[in-house]
């Protein structure tokens, strides 16, 4: 039988294809523009969205799993929705949703409260699903390194509280290997929730000083202001995204996003390694450049 990966084209969802090929599973993506996607031989491609109800139906025919990832968007819980509400239509039972840390803590953040009431579905509709939680992603970085080498600043308000960024190819591989033993599995398994983390609970002090150790020169923490953040964001995105960001970084500076007591070491050992840590992937992505 196939595994169903949504979000396949996205730094997530590439990695979670990559590793379901490496492990022999068969694998088809959902996407909108076949054109662009760039997968393994071998990988069926099915053109359409988590919004086309046609299109969603033929990409769930003689499937057996699904990854289920969705975008931060306005319309993220119809999304979410209507492709369990189709998945369970089709007899899909077995799950694996890229859900966020502390979902049903930090419930005035828009995008948590959504993937909270996934989660809830997930459980009162009875599906056999991992639910994977992740905190900030590392990769996430990529997007202000530019900023942080020109102007010796790191501008995400992260706060003291600390925060345990994971790295998408952990998160792609935990994946992987979840969708592998639910589809796998001869009966219904009952649904489970992984935390993933980073090895190191960071400050926002502790990453500018890693960046300057890497760097060599000075790099300053831009302190708690989620509303300056906010400002910024609003410059190249829509003003509901920057308001959502801002959302998110006051949970960064009032609560941190740190593990709970195992996190670590559970992954460790599902992983047989240990985990990308923060400082290594800064080196790699200004070694990169």
């Amino acid at each position: 039988m196939t595994i169903l990966v949504t979000g396949a084209t996205g730094r997530v969802g590439r990695h979670v294809v990559d590793q379901l090929v490496k492990r022999g599973a068969k694998v088809r993506v959902l996407t909108r523009d076949p054109s662009k996607a760039n997968f393994p031989v071998g990988v069926e491609v099915a053109q359409g969205d988590l919004l086309d109800i046609d299109a969603l139906r033929a990409a769930f025919d003689r499937v057996s799993a699904l990854f289920l990832l969705n975008a931060v968007t306005g319309d993220e819980f119809t999304q979410a929705i209507i492709t369990l509400n189709i998945a369970r239509e089709v007899g899909v039972e077995r799950v694996v949703y890229l859900s966020v840390i502390h979902a049903d803590r930090f419930v005035n953040v828009p995008h948590f409260a959504v993937k909270s009431g996934a989660e809830r579905m997930l459980a009162q509709m009875g599906f056999s699903a991992t639910i994977l939680r992740p905190t900030y992603f590392i990769d996430n970085e990529l997007m202000i390194k530019d900023v942080i080498r020109n102007h010796g600043v790191y501008p995400i308000p992260i706060g003291s509280k600390g925060v345990a960024m994971v790295d998408a190819r952990d998160i792609a591989e935990v994946a992987a290997i979840e969708l592998i033993r639910r589809e796998q599995a001869p009966d219904k398994l009952p649904l489970e929730t992984i935390n993933l983390v980073g090895p190191d609970t960071l400050t926002g002090s502790q990453i500018a000083a890693i960046w300057s150790d890497v760097l060599e020169r000075p790099v300053v923490y831009g302190g708690d202001d989620p509303s300056g953040f906010e400002q910024n964001m609003a410059s190249f995105m829509p003003k509901w995204t920057a308001y959502e960001m801002r959302l998110m970084a006051e949970r960064y500076v009032s609560d941190g996003m740190i593990p709970e007591a195992g996190d670590v070491e559970r992954l460790t050992k599902m992983l047989g390694r240990p985990l990308h840590a923060y400082r290594d992937f800064v080196a790699e992505i200004l070694t990169a450049a």
